[in-house]
């Protein structure tokens, strides 16, 4: 850590006290609650698509409309970057808290203008307008919140357990996606098809922005990172100490182009795949990506306390050989599997195999760069990553289909494991190499 006693602008000057076990955790626990909450509104969209898709494009085929909303589903990642960015600068400038809650605004507003946004036959072209909106809105909330939370998890944690409590992003992030699964499901059970494709499709948008209420309170009794509070004024800008850091910024690009990829694979394409290639009924993909999702989201502390003791690099090979060999005979092995049981175990594997990547990737990250720079460097170049190949997931795999190519996906998929796969060889443990630790 940094001996020096200055503090950033706008501080006062106070002694920093020891930090408890149990406020470390409360604190952990409050970022990842609200975490939960913010992928929750994300990932409502993937889950509820399906049917507001005819809300918002009324004609076209259901793979016509699809396209439609995946590409909507698209744009919203256009914004991550651009949250990254800022909410990066922010938070290396003013604190994590802050820059926590703000992203927690951005995500309730989008939410709840989707919950009320006319449909295409009340306002016509000005629906899907909304939608696109309300998603930049989200995107760029997302767009700050990896980074933010990423550093602040990685910061607040003890280094020998730092892998296991930075997991917890994760866990949050697919416990709200399996949330917005587990809302679907209740509403299938409540309400009649027609109901859900008439109006049902807007209850969880609405509860999204009710749960960033929630979100808001509890970040509000966050504490700030020791890593922040200790750190000394930066001498020159944040983008141009960015700029010094260029091997650290690739890493960050190629060690997620194929996880990104194969995790909204399997987790956000995976309900369309299964209803729209495999011909499975929307009920049985729902319940299948929930069981498959819950067990993934156990797997990452497993994985990341795993990492705290035979480092980082490991694993995250394991991901990419497995990753490589694994990809093409998994999806088309799933593409003939008409049983429940047996698109779920062949998802489980795939997820399994994912979690090399999911359960470490945000300590990874967070350990190549120094304070001052550590937010920005984490969010900027993974959002534009994650923009790049996690956001058009959807849409090419579609488009594949469309053009009755979609053997073609799996081997796209392969490819950016395959080139991760090279950066996890060659670079560096970030356990033994830590810059939190040298800071």
């Amino acid at each position: 850590m940094d001996n020096s006693n200055a503090l950033p602008l706008g501080s006062a000057a106070a002694p920093t006290k020891e930090r408890t076990t149990s406020s470390r955790i409360k604190s952990i626990f409050s970022g990842s609650v609200g975490n939960m909450v913010e992928w929750y509104d994300w990932y409502v969209y993937a889950a509820f698509s399906l049917y507001f898709a005819k809300t918002f494009f009324p004609k076209g085929d259901t793979t016509a409309q699809l396209l439609n909303t995946a590409a909507i589903f698209a744009v919203g990642f256009l914004m991550r970057p651009i949250g990254g960015w800022l909410m990066g600068l922010y938070a290396d400038k003013v604190g994590r808290k802050k820059a926590l809650m703000a992203s927690v605004y951005l995500m309730c507003f989008g939410s709840l203008l989707i919950a009320l946004s006319p449909g295409y036959e009340i306002i016509g072209i000005g629906a899907p307008i909304l939608l696109v909106f309300a998603r930049l809105l989200q995107g760029l909330s997302v767009g700050g919140e990896y980074g933010t939370s990423a550093t602040y998890l990685s910061e607040m944690a003890t280094k020998e357990r730092r892998g296991f409590y930075s997991s917890f992003q994760y866990v949050t992030l697919i416990s709200g996606q399996l949330i917005a699964l587990g809302v679907l499901i209740v509403l299938q059970q409540l309400l009649t098809t027609e109901q859900l494709y008439a109006w049902g499709w807007r209850i969880p948008f609405a509860i999204g922005a009710l749960c960033a209420v929630v979100a808001l309170y509890l970040r509000r009794g966050m504490e700030e990172t020791e890593s922040f509070t200790k750190k000394a004024k930066a001498k020159e800008s944040a983008m141009r100490t960015l700029m010094r850091h260029p091997k650290e910024l690739m890493t960050v690009v190629g060690l997620t182009m194929g996880g990104t990829l194969a995790f909204y694979t399997y987790t956000t394409y995976m309900q369309k795949y299964l209803v729209n290639t495999v011909g499975m009924s929307i009920s049985d993909s729902t319940t299948i990506s929930a069981a498959t999702l819950f067990l993934f989201m156990c797997l990452q502390p497993i994985i990341g306390g795993l990492s705290d003791k035979v480092g980082r690099r490991p694993i995250l090979i394991a991901f990419g050989v497995l990753g490589t060999l694994c990809t093409v005979p998994i999806l088309t092995t799933l593409h003939t599997i008409q049983t429940w049981w047996g698109a779920f175990f062949l998802i489980m594997a795939a997820l399994i195999i994912v979690s090399g990547y999911t359960s470490i990737n945000a300590v990874v990250k967070a350990e190549l760069f120094p304070t001052e720079i550590r937010a920005l460097g984490v969010g900027l170049p993974y959002a534009l990553t994650v923009s790049i190949f996690g956001g058009t997931a959807e849409y090419i795999a579609l488009w594949f289909k469309s053009i009755g190519m979609e053997t073609g996906y799996y081997w796209y998929v392969t490819g950016c494991i395959a080139v991760s796969l090279l950066v996890y060889v060659t670079m560096k443990d970030t356990r033994k190499h830590s810059r939190i630790t040298t800071d």
